[in-house]
């Protein structure tokens, strides 16, 4: 392969939007060993929360795909390979991408549950700042008879 074809090459996985369209791969081999990965992202977003057991799963996969992708991508860099096999290095490190992306999002629906509470927090805090300003907390009652200490 051509150091200019490497470099189209390169540029493909960082591409900023290269995961758009892109296929999630039916199976990818790590350490030897075959993961049936779409099926399991697909498994893993159906649910609606993820139990912890089957969490310290899903963070185990994505550290293993996250190694594999630096693995391939060094040897799209630069390992003597074909042109043929450099697309299907990029195609399986896009792939990846898309699968991380998949399973990062699951966090972020973690991070929608703790900005629900804190907004109930705050909806909280501020209902309580209205009754105080308005007389209606008796929590000021109980400080004045505790010689203005705690509630």
């Amino acid at each position: 392969m051509q150091a200019y074809e490497r470099k189209q090459l390169l540029e493909r996985v960082e591409r900023e939007g290269a995961t758009v369209g892109a296929e999630i791969p039916e199976t990818i081999e790590i350490d030897e060993v075959s993961l049936d990965l779409q099926a399991f992202v697909f498994e893993t977003r159906q649910q609606d929360s993820i139990p912890s057991t089957h969490r310290e799963r899903v963070e185990d996969v994505k550290t293993k795909l996250r190694r594999e992708r630096v693995a391939r991508k060094e040897r799209l860099e630069s390992a003597e390979i074909s042109r043929e096999t450099g697309e299907q290095l990029v195609e399986s490190i896009i792939g990846i991408d898309r699968a991380l992306h998949a399973l990062d999002d699951l966090d972020s629906a973690d991070l929608e549950q703790e900005r629900a509470a804190a907004e109930m927090g705050d909806r909280k805090r501020w209902v309580r700042f209205l009754q105080q300003a308005l007389g209606q907390d008796d929590t000021n009652d109980r400080r004045a008879q505790n010689g203005g200490v705690g509630p």
